[in-house]
């Protein structure tokens, strides 16, 4: 019988972070939830910033309770860490914090994104340079804003380091940059593995606060100070560089088909939408549709965009006493939206007033009044509306990408918490015409944890890991109803 493998994932999300074990026996995946902590910016003084020294206690938290959930004499072989996209902090030579890490939902961004947005030329350029169009969480305008405001930065920092390579760097690999995270900064060159020296200049980011990125999978070192975070069970545990940006995690435990007809679905606060190809979508085309080149494990390109995601409905619930908190709740309140007619119009997912409304019941209120549509009288109500929207939008992705890339969809696959939501689901198949297919899928940490499989030599590539975890997943099917 062969010996298990034990490995550990830290998922940090902007609401919430976990720390997965993951057990590898005879091709099988295994998962253990060992730590969840909740995660949010605060703000100061009008900025908002993360609590990156909570999220480090947190993660040796998970740690000591990975080691302690492994059987007697086991050891752990491996951790890696992802997080969300573009956020970062600035070391000095000796490693040592020297500036607060924003949250990228400050609006510290805006005078920058509105001014790149009204020069074509330079819009046009830095898109030709770097495959990211112009939003405002990007890294560029982050740390344009940076050097800007405090021009003192430019000596005391030495490295730039997003979130999962600062931690991956704690744990005591080498401070790296990851690939993928790398990418989604409008900073990486779009046509190689290096940073654009002309994005570089623009924004007005020292290139030496830079190394030139790892690819996933890469090997930084062994746990240090292993006898604090879980004892001998960690001695020998390698960082191993994943995937650092959450999004090429969860694409990577997608079980596509080999032939490449599958559109990606990521559905949580934000719906990312997307596919894997060879090849970035650049052009007039591309960047008016907002696609983002970013990077896939393998360093091919997932071209994709935004589509706002359950954040409105999240945003909704805030303003509505009796609001769902257990699966039942939620069971309830879908079957209710279910069983209301569809709804008179629908919201253009892609209004900026979602963006971070103060309320975003009143923003969706005005929206519908401004188009002369009726408002949902309930919970319920909105929730019918909101995910029959989210899939028109789903929907409207798909077929921008199909025109752009001259190919065909035949699959939507979907995973993340909007999975879970059937409504959200069969909205999407309805509106796209193909059917939509959900899994059971801890889509981030089965990513993150493939990618050390494949590191350790456990697993040849991607694709086996794939064909190993389709055998056992379980899927629903959202046929088209029109």
């Amino acid at each position: 019988m062969a010996t298990p493998l034990y490995l550990a994932a830290v998922d940090l999300g902007a609401t919430s972070g976990r720390v997965i074990l993951g057990t590898w026996k005879g091709s099988k995946l295994g998962l253990r939830e060992v730590h969840r902590f909740p995660n949010a910016f605060q703000s100061v003084g009008g900025h908002d910033y993360w609590n990156v020294a909570g999220l480090w206690e947190q993660i040796q938290v998970g740690l000591g309770a990975a080691a302690a959930a492994l059987p007697k004499g086991a050891k752990l072989a491996s951790v890696g860490v992802d997080s969300w996209g573009v956020d970062h902090v600035l070391l000095d030579r000796g490693g040592r914090l020297v500036f607060p890490a924003h949250a990228y939902r400050d609006a510290r961004t805006q005078p920058g994104l509105k001014r790149l947005a009204k020069n074509r030329a330079d819009l046009e350029r830095i898109y030709a340079e770097t495959g990211i169009p112009n939003v405002f969480y990007n890294a560029s305008l982050q740390l344009a804003e940076t050097v800007t405001s405090c021009p003192w930065i430019v000596d005391a920092a030495a490295r730039c380091l997003f979130l999962p390579d600062y931690f991956n760097h704690l744990l005591g690999g080498r401070a790296a940059n990851e690939l993928t995270i790398a990418s989604t900064s409008q900073l990486l060159g779009v046509k190689g593995r290096a940073w654009s020296n002309e994005a570089l200049a623009h924004f007005g980011v020292p290139a030496k606060w830079f190394t030139k990125p790892v690819a996933p999978g890469t090997d930084l070192g062994v746990v240090k100070n292993a006898e604090t975070l879980g004892g001998v069970a960690l001695a020998e545990t390698r960082v191993i560089a994943v995937p650092g940006h959450d999004t090429a995690c969860a694409y990577d435990a997608m079980p596509a088909a080999p032939g490449g007809g599958d559109l990606f679905i990521s559905s949580g606060t934000w719906s990312l939408v997307g596919f894997e190809n060879p090849a970035p979508l650049l052009g007039a085309e591309a960047l008016a549709a907002r696609v983002s080149n970013e990077r896939t494990g393998d360093g091919a390109y997932r071209p994709l965009t935004n589509v706002i995601g359950l954040w409105l409905l999240e945003g909704v619930m805030k303003d509505f006493a009796s609001r769902p908190v257990s699966g039942d709740d939620w069971d309830k309140l879908i079957a209710a939206a279910e069983a209301l007619p569809a709804p008179a119009g629908l919201i253009d997912v892609a209004d900026a007033a979602f963006t971070s409304p103060a309320s975003m019941k009143k923003a969706i209120d005005a929206h519908l009044v401004a188009h002369g549509l009726p408002l949902p009288k309930d919970l319920a109500g909105y929730t019918r509306l909101i995910c029959a929207s989210l899939g028109q939008g789903h929907a409207d992705a798909m077929r921008r990408f199909e025109g752009m890339a001259g190919r065909k969809f035949s699959r939507i696959l979907i995973v993340g918490g909007g999975s879970k939501n059937r409504l959200l689901c069969q909205a999407t198949a309805d509106a796209a015409g193909v059917p939509v297919v959900s899994f059971a899928l801890e889509g981030t940490a089965v990513g993150n944890l493939a990618r050390q499989l494949i590191a350790l030599g456990a697993v040849k590539d991607l694709a086996t890991f794939r064909a190993h975890l389709a055998k056992g997943l379980k899927q629903t099917v959202y046929a088209p109803k029109k």
